[in-house]
């Protein structure tokens, strides 16, 4: 069976609903205080936090996180809120391993404010992508898209969580198309 590890930076609540979906060999958190690590402690999930802070350079921290995987024999690596850069060390030892689900519809509104971006921007849908991770700041190779449509009576916090919604149910299905392969 393959084994799954979630990357999360801080509520984790796409954690969770892959956790209900799958096994989860554990959590990665790069904030210590993350409410994901209680989600997982809470789901009886194993769960790591360490901060870049914390070491030398981005180039050791990313070592760190190898070790955990490779010790773990990780087949899959699902990020899910992940707010750091995938730098060239983490992404050379898993590339082609690790997924990303990002809150707009991909190339619109890439990086940290996607569901902002879309609203500021009164576009009338955006979306949810999954990808598989490279290089760039959500640039890779598209696996799934859906479009959230932008209602009239829409607030952002409605339109977030109607973007939200979508998640939960694309991402699972995603993750069970690429274990399945």
């Amino acid at each position: 069976m393959k084994k799954i590890a979630v990357f999360a930076s801080g509520s984790g609540s796409n954690f969770q609903v892959i956790a209900e979906n799958f096994s989860v060999e554990f959590v990665f958190s790069d904030h210590r205080d993350a409410y994901v690590l209680e989600r997982a402690e809470k789901l009886g999930v194993l769960s790591y936090a360490f901060e870049l802070k914390e070491f030398d350079d981005k180039a050791s921290y990313e070592e760190a996180i190898i070790d955990l995987l490779d010790l773990h024999q990780i087949d899959l690596v699902c990020l899910a809120g992940y707010m750091k850069i995938v730098g060239p060390k983490l992404l050379s030892a898993y590339e082609g391993r690790m997924i990303n689900i990002h809150p707009a519809y991909l190339p619109e509104f890439p990086g940290a404010h996607g569901i902002l971006d879309a609203w500021e921007a009164g576009v009338p849908e955006s979306g949810v992508t999954i990808h598989w991770v490279d290089s760039g700041v959500d640039t890779g190779q598209i696996i799934k898209q859906v479009r959230v449509p932008r209602l009239p009576d829409d607030t952002i916090e409605s339109f977030e969580n109607r973007i939200h919604q979508a998640e939960y149910a694309v991402y699972p299905q995603v993750i069970k198309e690429i274990l399945h392969d």
